[in-house]
Parts: C-alpha cells; sequence; structure tokens
C-alpha cells in the first residue's frame, strides 16, 4: 500500500470545537469522499505521550498496576503519560518514569512510534526503552493509584500473550521487545523485518 493519500494530499480541516477539556479537543472535521466530496467525522486532538519500557539490569521488568476510571478496574501497564506543551518525548519519559515507578534511567532510547487510535484520536505515542535504573520514590499526581511490580521479564511475556495484560501500549511494547531480543539472540531475522525500531 502506497503511504500517499490516494486522492491528493489530506490537510486535517477543523470545522468545529465541540468541547474543550484540559489535555483534549473534539472537533467537527471535513473528510474527503472518494467522489471529491466531504463528510463531516468527529476528531480528538491530543498532544502525544510517552511509554516506558524499564528494563533492570537482570533482566526483569518494572510493569505498574494502575487504577483506569474509564476501564473500571486495574490494568497492568508500563508506565505511561501525556506529553506537556511543547515538551521533547525523551524527557517526558524520563520525567513520568520517575513519577509513577521511582526509578530514574541512566539510557533512555526511543524503540517506535506508533497511533494508538487512528480512527478518531490523534494521540500519537513514543516507545522508549529505559535502562540503568536507580531506584527512588513516586511522585504520583493526587488522583493516580499506581503500584509498581517488578517481574521475571518471559512472566510479562506470558501475561501479555495469555490475557493478562489488556492494555495496548502494553502489549506492543512487551511483544516488540520481546521479539528485538529474540532477533538479537539467535541473529535471526525474517522478510518482515523491524526496520521501523531504533533500538536493536
Amino acid at each position: 500500500m502506497r503511504d500517499e493519500f490516494p486522492h491528493g494530499e489530506f490537510v486535517l480541516m477543523l470545522k468545529e470545537l465541540i468541547h474543550q477539556g484540559q489535555r483534549v479537543s473534539m472537533y467537527h472535521i471535513e473528510v474527503p469522499t472518494v467522489s471529491g466530496g466531504t463528510e463531516v467525522k468527529e476528531y480528538v486532538s491530543h498532544p502525544g505521550a510517552v511509554v516506558i519500557l524499564p528494563m533492570l539490569d537482570d533482566g526483569s521488568v518494572c510493569l505498574i498496576k494502575n487504577w483506569r476510571y474509564s476501564a473500571g478496574k486495574v490494568l497492568w501497564e508500563l508506565p505511561a503519560g501525556t506529553l506537556e506543551p511543547g515538551e521533547p518525548p525523551e524527557p517526558a519519559a524520563r520525567r513520568e518514569l520517575q513519577e509513577e515507578t521511582g526509578y530514574m534511567a541512566h539510557e533512555c532510547r526511543l524503540l517506535h512510534e506508533f497511533w494508538a487510535s487512528p480512527g478518531v484520536y490523534g494521540e500519537k505515542m513514543w516507545l522508549y526503552l529505559a535502562q540503568g535504573l536507580t531506584q527512588g520514590p513516586q511522585q504520583l499526581d493526587p488522583t493516580e493509584q499506581i503500584e509498581p511490580v517488578v517481574l521475571p521479564w518471559a512472566e510479562a511475556v506470558q501475561m501479555a500473550l495469555q490475557g493478562t495484560i489488556q492494555d495496548a501500549k502494553t502489549l506492543i511494547g512487551i511483544l516488540l521487545w520481546d521479539r528485538v531480543r529474540h532477533e538479537a539472540s539467535t541473529g535471526s531475522s525474517d522478510d518482515r523485518g523491524l526496520a521501523g525500531v531504533h533500538a536493536v
């Protein structure tokens, strides 16, 4: 499939602001149709977010148990957070890692970039690998209920494969990095490759 928009360049047309929230804004937008007209759709603007994969020196990983009011339950997740206005992704990743887990990272490498829900949601996510970790205190927001849990890597992968982990960004982070680790250890690759991964 070509990367180009098949009917010419598409420029996002913000037609009407429906709701202005603290971090997101909802708009009506005009989307071009195949016949050359337009249709009005809903679009949520988001400043972007970071996801952090904290790997300890012994090969274990730090996940968090995070109470999510939108899901109505505690989810297993990788630490993550929304970018502040004008904030670059890497400093945000270091900040969110420390706030949610207490860990500070000596090294923070970009692994991948992806869109959370591009059908309606303009949230781009940057996935970072954090290594050389030093433990410190959490710095949680008043509404956050987060418990860091260190797990063996194999157990985290099994939790992803068996459905214990249901958070999409966490599934992406764990399964992508497990694939990278496997290819690095075996020296193997296939035609699909991992060209989009920045740290191999």
